[in-house]
């Protein structure tokens, strides 16, 4: 009878194994990465015409340096939390009946795309850390000094955190191919929501004045945790209780799509082989 040590073993080895394969593909990572400058930069111009318009140096709380830094540590917090083509594979593998190799080897499937993804993250962020190390050493002037260690150690959390909300959030649209015959136009509309929502495109703090309602509402759901909390952690402007009720509200919804996502797929088999999935 296996242990559950060795249980987790063989997704250790999966992990590592993943990384290797990975790693081959180092220049594909490495263009990729300058591809996706290229929305920074625009981002970038935008914000610039907006403080230029404007005619001040203060948004909501942001200058334009605190702007341009809010909008780099975006970028590292959707490094952690972003999860493309994760929901769409599991509604295919569904669909297409190969979740079956899942069923058939003593495989579990969440377990086994956790460690796939997270050797994909950090063959991700082992190749793309000189881009980005050149790009925030470009801009270093606009962050208003190196974080304390306590700050550090949140900061590490929240994207840790960012990244097991991402992962099981996706996953369980994807299980929802349980139901549902394509999930690719229900991803569609999400990513659009979270664009906003999860301050990618401007922090949430720019609302608090004119909808204050929705930001605190925001402040309660998972999206602000894929991109706007961990960057304001980093930047300091989480303090106190209410940087410690934020890692209790996003390890909270941890904890809620890692068991939502193993309820669903456990509902999810016994409709697939109701059908002789």
């Amino acid at each position: 009878m296996a242990t559950p040590r060795a249980g987790w073993r063989k997704y250790v080895k999966i992990l590592r194994l993943s990384l290797t394969e990975r790693l081959v593909y180092r220049a594909d990572f490495f263009v990729t990465t300058l591809v996706r400058f290229l929305p920074l930069v625009t981002t970038f111009l935008l914000w610039e015409a907006v403080y230029a318009s404007s005619g001040r140096q203060d948004i909501a709380g942001y200058s334009r340096d605190g702007m341009i830094a809010y909008l780099l540590l975006v970028q590292v917090s959707r490094m952690f939390s972003s999860m493309p083509g994760l929901a769409t594979g599991i509604a295919r593998d569904i669909r297409d009946g190969n979740l079956k190799k899942y069923l058939l080897q003593p495989i579990d499937l969440l377990p086994y795309l956790l460690a796939y993804r997270g050797a994909h993250k950090m063959a991700y962020i082992a190749t793309t850390v000189l881009p980005y190390g050149l790009l925030f050493l470009f801009f270093h002037d606009v962050f208003p000094g190196w974080p304390d260690a306590p700050t550090l150690l949140a900061y590490a959390v929240s994207l840790l955190l960012a990244f097991v909300i991402g992962f099981f959030f996706e996953a369980c649209i994807g299980i929802a191919g349980f139901w549902i015959l394509e999930v690719s136009s229900l991803m569609y509309i999400l990513n659009i929501l979270n664009y906003f929502v999860s301050g990618q495109m401007f922090p949430l703090d720019i609302m608090r004045r004119d909808l204050p309602w929705l930001v605190t509402l925001l402040e309660y759901l998972p999206f602000q945790y894929l991109a706007y909390f961990p960057a304001t952690v980093c930047l300091g402007l989480k303090q106190g209780q209410e940087l410690w009720l934020g890692l209790l509200i996003e390890l909270g919804w941890a904890v809620f799509f890692v068991l939502l996502a193993r309820w669903l797929y456990r509902v999810g088999l016994r409709r697939y082989s109701a059908f002789g999935g």
